[in-house]
């Protein structure tokens, strides 16, 4: 049985012949709660894309709790949730028939399903607006729904691509403690955000990947060592931005 919840091994994805990700390792182990930070376009999506199976790759391999993602895909599959930057769901759905959908999907029983679906929607507040067509939800309900669908198998790895994206300040904060008190149950957790202070929060390990290459991994007290707070450290390894005329 592996220790790593994740290992990627020279992981190389390319769109026609411009190259998003080129060569990266790294490995994730069971537990950990773990930054993965970029500029847009650096790799991080492409390299979440590639870990889900959304997006083949050409080069490496992926291992999701042992199961490699290409040969033992359905396997590796069940043990992933994904709540993705966009809104990719039916707009004509209503949140509980799409965590009932996703969750038969997953190959979970009727009454099971039941008692997820509404531990969930009590969990993000939705309860109120859980048979709404989702098109008729604001952009935080939208989020909100997004996480609970990623949750609805209790997924043994966690991937939140902007999870807080369009919350409110005290929803953020309620969902900040609610994914740490499900890590230190021991859910594996791998969290992209452009808001660091989160980041710097959350997560006990980073990387920072950048043109398609891993330029720093390590433990947080790596990047915030000597004064520097994580956005100091960020912007010095991947180049300040330009400034707006």
């Amino acid at each position: 049985m592996s220790e790593y919840a994740l290992e990627i091994e020279n992981l190389v994805k390319k769109y026609g012949k411009t190259t998003a990700v080129d060569g990266i390792s790294f490995k994730i182990k069971k537990g950990e709660f773990f930054g993965f930070l970029g500029k847009n376009g650096a790799g991080k999506s492409s390299t979440i894309h590639s870990i889900t199976g959304i997006a083949q790759f050409q080069e490496g391999t992926i291992k999701v709790f042992g199961h490699d993602v290409v040969k033992d895909y359905r396997e590796a599959r069940k043990k992933v949730g994904l709540s993705p930057q966009e809104f990719n769901m039916d707009f004509f759905a209503s949140a509980r028939k799409m965590l009932n959908f996703v969750g038969g999907y997953y190959g979970m029983r009727k009454n099971e399903r039941m008692e997820r679906i509404e531990e969930l929607l009590k969990q993000f507040d939705i309860e109120e607006h859980a048979d709404k067509q989702s098109q008729q939800l604001s952009g935080g309900l939208k989020r909100r729904v997004i996480l609970a669908r990623a949750m609805i198998h209790n997924p043994d790895l966690l991937i939140l691509d902007e999870p807080t994206a369009g919350l409110d300040v005290e929803l953020r904060r309620e969902l900040w403690g609610y994914l740490q008190k499900i890590n230190e149950a021991g859910k594996t957790i791998i969290l992209t955000s452009h808001y660091l202070e989160e980041v710097e929060m959350l997560c006990n390990r980073i990387a920072i990947i950048s043109d398609g290459k891993i330029v720093a991994i390590g433990d947080k007290s790596e990047f915030v060592k000597e004064g520097s707070n994580l956005e100091q450290t960020y912007l010095k390894l991947t180049g300040k931005p330009k400034e707006k005329i």
